[in-house]
């Protein structure tokens, strides 16, 4: 069976790659593109609210749809996972190919960065092999004029034969360009007539061997000699795509399989072997970038090379790591000092709104337990995250950000890349723990850039050795109360470097895990990868503002007091309710307390974390709640208090030190462990996930204590 309306047209499109269209009419668009391109710009330009995410058909790769409408006419664009190429080492790759190959969108729109345009034509000359509804988008054409790098956007258009448009994406400027010459394509007002790759002679000998059959096979909807390129290559998943969306199983065609034999004999009898034929296709596709970028693109290497000087600094061997961890202390030290001015604030108007809510239950002649249920339990608990969690997250996470918008961090992956290989780890796991900073659920999500499923576990399991979002204020708050405290008149110097070493230890017990993992349960050789370097870029302080506190600051603190409010409940209940003389809390710490002896804790601090599953955010006021159940009901409404309440049950500098270090090597959250589930497929994975960082919490804990009690 070869392809029909049916399986090559907006049905499809539906059904197959669940596109969701308002009509029939709508006119779908592909938005494909490598990373750091400004492609979620031009997407989220183009399409503004009107989009939705999800997953790819029984895949775990995120699908982002959104919709806009120009000249009258509804369009659907489709956000493609960024990639470097086309040629299925990875689900993204694979997923972006079938959609271009068999989803036959009215359009394909690539986004290439205009300050390293050679290399994103690598992708542009791929797509071109598939389809001729191509419309190259050059993006961030404003650096490539700072970077004094001009670009004859006629003359590749000519060379490519496809139309070409500069844009800004981020300014909008020559977006609507773009629309209109979408609207061209897919409309077949303009039809493309795209370059081919200018394959080597014995490559072309191997395809003409092989093409003239395949045209049979699928006539003249899919470029024959590019499917015949990738048979010859050995592109399983493309057999598997052909049975699937065009109902073509070839895999059995005896005559087929006869036809490669004899090409893959030719080849070899030019010395060139299935394992080096992949090198050898990709060389002659740089050739060809090569060749078009020498014509159409002159840059002033004077002005292009202060990145360079900057890079040679920041990722020196000698300076690298130093600066990064010297930022890093910045960073802290920046939310240590700026949090406590208005933590105080805060927590003055929320304990002066507990006060109006006293006196609203007294009026109303409440039981004094549904008072206490709702404001000493519930409200008190949510005024604590509110008021300690939300100043340090908001200068946080800007910062974070910041660095984020720079550039820097891919620099950070960059620096860390050789002790990942020395850990028997993949290079590309210093991104996803750079996404654990922010959360280590998006971490364990983002882990799916890793070919290697031995590798995506390691990633994954190790993963939550950097403190999250949540973790943050939770180890900022200890180190202000009881590391500062004793460092006088420079408590914040002493408290950033306290946090900065926690995070440089979880950094250490990451590479350490990762080696175990690869060395046990986990054994192999990393494989190699290929970073890229993002130019650095002038800031959008209204957009980073924008991510920081909405997507970010207020999304923790709205997880945050979800789970707060009820835990305030939970933890009120089980203080109020007695049994034997004594509250269900007692019972639960007591049990617990000669374990928690044993690695510097007690058995209210095992309680929180145990009762803080559901979110890190909430550990501490559950601790505050359990203390204050047994004691006063101290208002906090600083550190000092906070201190105060610590103090009088039982804490010492070492309890503060454990505490710090189980925060870091503790089980993930109930997110992180849900995410790692569905990313996995496996409960065993997940267990693992959840004992590997406990246990190692547990032991380096116990460490700690046991020799400061042997040495003090």
């Amino acid at each position: 069976m070869g392809l029909t309306v049916q399986s090559t047209g907006t049905g499809a499109l539906k059904e197959m790659f669940e596109v969701e269209l308002v009509s029939p009419d709508d006119i779908v668009v592909a938005l494909a593109g490598n990373p750091n391109t400004g492609k979620s710009t031009v997407f989220n330009s183009l399409t503004g609210l009107n989009q939705h995410t999800g997953n790819w058909p029984g895949k775990t790769v995120s699908n982002a749809q959104g919709k806009f409408s120009h000249g009258n006419k509804g369009y659907v664009l489709v956000d493609l996972p960024g990639t470097y190429s086309l040629l299925a080492n990875s689900v993204e790759e694979q997923v972006a190919r079938d959609f271009i190959c068999f989803g036959k969108p009215h359009a394909t729109v690539v986004v290439t960065d205009a300050t390293c345009l050679e290399r994103n034509l690598n992708l542009v000359l791929q797509i071109m092999e598939i389809t001729n509804k191509v419309v190259v988008c050059v993006n961030l054409m404003d650096e490539a004029n700072r970077k004094k790098i001009k670009i004859d956007l006629i003359k590749l258009s000519d060379l490519l034969g496809v139309p070409v448009v500069g844009t800004t994406a981020r300014s909008g400027k020559g977006l609507n360009e773009l629309k209109d010459m979408v609207e061209k394509v897919a409309g077949g007002k303009i039809n493309p007539t795209p370059m081919q790759v200018n394959y080597d002679e014995i490559l072309m000998n191997a395809i003409e061997e092989v093409e003239p059959y395949i045209q049979d096979l699928v006539g003249d909807q899919l470029n024959s000699k590019w499917i015949a390129l990738r048979l010859i290559d050995g592109d399983k998943p493309l057999l598997v795509s052909m049975d699937e969306f065009l109902n073509i199983k070839i895999s059995d065609d005896k005559t087929l399989l006869s036809k490669l034999e004899n090409a893959h004999i030719e080849l070899e009898e030019d010395k060139i072997y299935l394992e080096d034929l992949r090198d050898r296709i990709v060389s002659n596709i740089v050739k060809t970038a090569e060749d078009i970028s020498s014509e159409i693109v002159s840059l002033d290497n004077k002005s292009n090379q202060l990145d360079r000087k900057i890079d040679r600094v920041l990722t020196s061997k000698t300076l690298g790591i130093p600066i990064m961890i010297a930022l890093l202390g910045l960073v802290f030290w920046l939310t240590i000092e700026g949090a406590n001015f208005p933590s105080a604030i805060l927590a003055k108007g929320l304990f002066w709104i507990e006060d109006q809510l006293t006196v609203f239950f007294v009026w109303l002649l409440t039981p004094m337990w549904i008072h206490d249920i709702l404001v000493l339990g519930m409200f008190r608990t949510l005024a604590w995250v509110i008021s300690v969690m939300l100043p340090p997250m908001a200068i946080f996470f800007p910062l974070f950000t910041l660095l984020e918008d720079l550039g820097y961090l891919p620099r950070i992956a960059f620096n860390l890349d050789h002790f990942f290989k020395k850990a028997c780890a993949h290079g590309k796991q210093a991104l996803t723990m750079c996404m654990g900073f922010g959360c280590n659920a998006a971490g364990v999500i983002a882990c799916r850039i890793i070919d290697s499923p031995r590798e995506r576990l390691i990633a994954t399991i190790s993963n939550n050795f950097v403190p999250c979002n949540g973790r943050f204020p939770t180890l900022i708050a200890l180190a202000s109360i009881f590391i500062a405290g004793a460092a006088g008149a420079f408590s914040s110097v002493a408290a950033t470097f306290s946090v900065s070493a926690v995070i440089v230890l979880g950094v250490i017990l990451t590479l350490f895990i990762s080696k175990l993992l690869s060395k046990t349960i986990l054994k192999g050789l990393p494989s190699s990868f290929t970073l890229e370097l993002p130019p650095y870029r002038r800031p959008q302080i209204g957009r980073i503002i924008v991510r920081s506190i909405f997507d970010r600051t207020l999304f923790v603190l709205g997880r945050a007091v979800a789970v707060a409010a009820p835990a305030g409940l939970v933890i009120w209940l089980m203080a109020n309710i007695t049994v034997a003389d004594a509250s269900m809390l007692t019972h639960c710490a007591q049990f617990l307390d000669p374990f928690a002896h044993l690695i510097g804790l007690d058995g209210y601090i095992l309680m929180a974390f145990i009762l803080g599953l559901p979110a890190n955010e909430i550990v501490i006021p559950i601790l505050i709640m359990s203390y204050m159940s047994t004691g006063s009901m101290l208002e906090l409404s600083s550190l000092s208090e906070m201190k105060q309440l610590f103090v009088s049950n039982g804490w010492t500098w070492l309890t503060a030190v454990c505490m710090m270090l189980f925060s870091l090597n503790h089980w993930p959250c109930a997110t992180t462990l849900w995410t790692i589930h569905k990313e996995t497929k496996s409960w065993k994975w997940t267990w693992i996930s959840f004992l590997v960082p406990t246990v190692t919490g547990i032991v380096v804990c116990f460490i700690v204590a046991q020799g400061a009690r042997f040495l003090f």
